[in-house]
């Protein structure tokens, strides 16, 4: 008897192997993609910055002063003008520690340039490059602040800013957008109201406490005199 002749279908076998290859990769990538959108943002390398709260410090004072601003909120502006000069020079003179944390809750009120997130990660961005320059910049990014629901400044007009400032090296960084990911990361650390479970800016907390800010005067006049 004649042996049977083979009805092996190489083609089709040839066809499913490159499919479960595409679906290997697919799911890879997937996972890949997933990953990357988990992974914590990287941090600046600063001696002024603590990667694990966001706070870029100042000063050694025993008592610790932490504010959240972002950087298109009109209120912090107007806490910068009433307050700002006042714990920049206690921090300097050592009576209390500043730490100022960069956030992002605005970027819905600046025309879809989501520059709360932008000017966030430049202020990071000159700590990193230029440490000793970011006083100078954090100031004059509220000095030059734009109104609220405006396109706000552009990358290139921060990098302007950094520049005079003294801290032109970090253009590069702020038009990358490099800390992007690690400012929604310290957004989300960002303590709310007790009241109302919201999160706001100015925050202050002093030593570890939320306070409301009602209460800021009273507070800052006990610590600064």
């Amino acid at each position: 008897m004649a042996a049977a002749k083979s009805n092996t279908n190489w083609f089709a076998i040839g066809v499913s192997i490159a499919v479960v290859v595409v679906l290997v990769a697919i799911g890879g990538l997937v996972v890949f993609l997933n990953n990357q959108a988990t992974a914590p943002g990287v941090a600046p390398k600063s001696d002024i910055v603590d990667g694990k709260t966001g706070a870029i410090s100042f000063g050694s004072g025993d008592d610790e002063i932490e504010t959240y601003v972002d950087f298109m909120c009109p209120i912090c502006g107007q806490f910068e003008d009433a307050y700002g000069e006042q714990l920049q020079s206690a921090a300097a003179n050592g009576t209390i520690t500043l730490s100022i944390h960069p956030i992002s809750i605005l970027d819905r009120a600046s025309q879809n340039t989501q520059f709360s997130t932008r000017s966030a990660n430049a202020a990071y961005c000159v700590a990193e490059q230029a440490p000793d320059s970011f006083l100078a910049f954090f100031n004059l990014l509220f000095e030059r602040q734009p109104e609220e629901n405006s396109t706000g400044l552009t990358d290139e007009e921060l990098s302007a800013i950094a520049q005079e400032s003294g801290a032109g090296a970090a253009a590069d960084c702020i038009s990358a957008g490099t800390f992007n990911k690690f400012v929604a990361d310290m957004t989300a650390l960002t303590p709310p109201d007790p009241e109302t479970g919201r999160v706001g800016t100015p925050t202050v907390v002093i030593n570890g406490d939320r306070i409301q800010n009602a209460d800021i005067a009273s507070q800052f006049a006990k610590l600064l005199g």
